[in-house]
């Protein structure tokens, strides 16, 4: 590790002074991602502002048909909450489901969001569900928030507060996991809303993406079936050590019909 400055606010608008002042400072949340890279080497701000004392930033509430969860809240009190399991259940299995104890009891639902990784379950959970994200300023819909790998709609002095998910009327998140990382190599989350079918796949490429034929294929016909033999363009899928694009192109099918099958 190399010698930074760090401070630690307990308000948003701390924060934002913090941001303000510092043209290279870092917002860290979970830590989950932003501390390995710095340990590798692979990050280096000269400026750490810490927002784990913003107490206001943390929690679960249910409004107007919605559920907003803060977004210093960790993924284990996503994947434990009653309020989550009975009004969104898949989203509390997405957490539950995100790499080790370790990382759920650290990692938080702002902190993914924000990092945007390819392969982040989180991604997938908002554009299916058609969440919208909240921050200090304005509120982004997530079909808009994603721009690319590791990039989104945030401007470098803006905050996330919260995100808010309207409540499905059904919903299911499958996803194919790495299984040293638990990172999803594909995940697929199909849910039923009120405004039509949403099908949402995250790990396949470099930002997470709505699968629109497998959405028309279901608002026709919600069967594993009506999507068997739908394939995707996968010619600029990921391709790693662990999956080939067309592999991957394959798992989004797979993951799909399996999500679907768990709703019928």
């Amino acid at each position: 590790m190399y010698r930074f400055n760090y401070e630690a606010p307990t308000s948003i608008d701390g924060t934002l002074t913090a941001l303000r002042q510092n043209s290279e400072a870092k917002i860290i949340a979970g830590g989950m991602t932003l501390l390995p890279t710095m340990k590798l080497r692979l990050a280096s701000p000269d400026y750490l502002v810490d927002i784990n004392n913003i107490q206001s930033l943390a929690g679960i509430t249910k409004n107007n048909g919605s559920i907003v969860i803060g977004a210093m809240t960790r993924h284990a009190d996503v994947a434990s909450s009653a309020l989550v399991r009975d009004c969104i259940p898949c989203l509390a299995n997405l957490a539950e489901a995100i790499g080790d104890r370790q990382v759920r009891n650290r990692g938080t639902i702002g902190g993914s969001v924000a990092n945007n990784d390819p392969s982040a379950d989180y991604p997938a959970g908002l554009v299916g569900l058609g969440a919208t994200l909240v921050t200090d300023r304005r509120e982004i819909e997530a079909d808009d928030f994603f721009t690319g790998m590791f990039e989104t709609l945030l401007k470098k002095d803006e905050i996330i507060t919260a995100v808010r998910f309207p409540i499905p009327k059904r919903a299911a998140y499958m996803k194919f996991p790495n299984p040293a990382s638990r990172y999803a190599i594909v995940g697929v989350l199909v849910a039923e809303t009120s405004n039509g079918v949403r099908v949402a796949v995250t790990g396949a490429a470099s930002c997470v993406f709505r699968a629109q034929a497998m959405e028309v294929a279901l608002e026709n016909e919600f069967t594993p079936n009506s999507i068997a033999l739908l394939t995707l363009n996968s010619t600029k899928f990921n391709e790693d050590i662990h999956a080939t694009a067309e592999y991957r192109g394959h798992l989004v099918n797979v993951m799909a019909r399996r999500a679907v099958s768990a709703l019928t």
